[in-house]
């Protein structure tokens, strides 16, 4: 298995991480690797309504924020969220992002 070209975990940037975080597409990859662990970039775009170019894009910005890490094995790129990584830098931020869409918000006035 090879890897790709990743930060190492001290140049990991919150910044960075949150604006990774921020498109809902990106947002919706990380969910589903919270949920399943590790998947091929393959089986996550295949449920994405996203052109694979764009798809790529996404992985990229997720990889290079420090969110996901990447490993080449064979044709496949497998996935998985940088969990324990984000955690010790970040305690309960990916928590939080994960889970803030399973509040109610609050209503308009209120």
């Amino acid at each position: 298995m090879r890897e790709v070209s990743q930060p190492a975990t001290e140049a990991i940037r919150m910044v960075e991480v949150l604006r990774a975080l921020a498109d809902p597409v990106r947002l919706e990859i990380v969910q589903r690797l919270a949920m399943t662990g590790e998947e091929s970039c393959n089986a996550i775009g295949g449920d994405l309504d996203v052109h694979q170019t764009t798809l790529s894009h996404h992985y990229r910005v997720l990889r290079e924020a420090g969110v996901t890490w990447t490993t080449i094995q064979g044709r496949s790129r497998l996935v998985r969220l940088r969990r324990d990584d984000l955690d010790a830098l970040f305690p309960g931020l990916l928590d939080s992002v994960l889970n803030g869409d399973r509040h109610p918000r609050p209503a308009a006035g209120g």
